[in-house]
């Protein structure tokens, strides 16, 4: 029949939006041949096009009307019933932690700390200052021990991290900045001016102070690397100088110098010579002098040494002044020496341990 034709194209076309089951495409045709069998005993029959068009829409119509196999009516899909049963209820927020509870474990966490850096700050340069550092690089260690594990709340998270990372760092340059007492060492406070785990915990600091949340830190004084330079040709010490010899020294080195000449175990004398300058004694006495010589950056004076950048040497030959009297007049040494290495040179030097180098 053209009207069971038509239904049944008709369910065809509308598998393209997901497709009816077998038992679905069963019933809307068994109804659609019902219900146009029950219309041709009401209406005259019609035929050709008229006929075809009505039993079309007769089946486009029934689908919405199918009886699901249980019975009951079938609800369109997206409807209000499937959208209720469908919602899930949304969770409850996280409670947050107490921002007094907060405090206290911070302050807890960085009032150690905050003594040991205390101490340091007063502590003079020595074996009392490395202690005091070593005990505050510990203290810091444990505060970022304590704020990694600390419950923090929502908006001091990020900054309780940051604040972890800038102590665990700052530990390290504490226990870096010790001094090891000898010649040629630089001085903790300068390390430490040097150092970024300071600034790191001081915009940690600012950032939770920023919220409500205090942890300041006492951090120690630093101090700014020095710069001391002795004009050039200045003795640093000066024997007792009566002959006629003639010592010039040509510094081509990157950094200041001094030399020093001894005679067995007491210093003739030492003379400061600027980079790139060359400075000259005279008066040298006759006799077979050691000739040492030192490099470096920042003179300090009541150590006889430079604070940076040091290096010991002396020349391996000796420097033999001599003076004779010959007919018309007296004969006398002149040497020069160069510091930096030179082709065609033949001095050689060897390197000396700071503690055997003469003051």
């Amino acid at each position: 029949m053209v009207r069971y034709t038509s239904a049944h194209k008709t369910e065809r076309t509308s598998t393209g939006t997901g497709g009816a089951s077998a038992s679905d495409t069963a019933r809307t045709t068994a109804a659609a041949h019902l219900t146009a069998r029950s219309a041709r005993f009401r209406r005259p029959r019609r035929t050709g096009r008229a006929a075809a068009l009505g039993a079309a829409a007769l089946s486009l119509a029934l689908p919405l009307a199918a009886c699901s196999s249980d019975g009951g009516s079938r609800e369109p899909a997206g409807g209000a019933g499937s959208s209720a049963a469908g919602a899930a209820p949304s969770p409850s927020p996280t409670p947050t932690v107490d921002p007094d509870t907060y405090r206290h474990a911070l302050t807890g966490a960085l009032r150690p700390l905050d003594s040991a850096l205390r101490t340091v700050d007063g502590t003079r340069e020595g074996s009392a200052l490395n202690k005091a550092l070593d005990t505050a690089a510990t203290k810091a260690e444990a505060a970022a021990d304590a704020l990694q594990t600390a419950a923090a709340p929502d908006d001091a998270v990020a900054g309780t991290s940051q604040l972890a990372t800038a102590l665990r760092a700052l530990g390290q340059d504490l226990r870096s900045a010790r001094g090891n007492g000898g010649r040629c060492a630089t001085s903790p406070r300068v390390e430490l001016d040097t150092a970024h785990s300071p600034q790191s915990v001081k915009a940690a600091g600012r950032a939770l102070k920023a919220l409500g949340y205090d942890a300041s830190l006492r951090l120690p004084r630093t101090e700014r690397a020095r710069h001391r330079r002795l004009a050039n040709g200045a003795f640093v010490r000066d024997g007792s100088r009566g002959g006629l010899g003639r010592l010039t020294i040509n510094n081509g080195t990157s950094s200041d110098a001094v030399v020093t000449l001894t005679r067995g175990t007491r210093t003739a004398f030492s003379v400061y010579v600027r980079k790139g300058a060359k400075a000259t004694v005279r008066s040298v006495n006759s006799g077979s002098y050691t000739v040492y010589f030192t490099t470096g950056e920042d003179w300090n004076s009541g150590k006889s040494s430079f604070t940076r950048g040091c290096s010991f040497e002396k020349f391996d030959d000796k420097a033999n002044f001599r003076t004779v009297r010959v007919a018309g007049g007296t004969q006398y040494t002149v040497l020069t020496f160069t510091l930096n290495k030179v082709f065609g040179g033949n001095a050689s030097t060897s390197t000396v341990p700071p503690g055997e180098f003469p003051s």
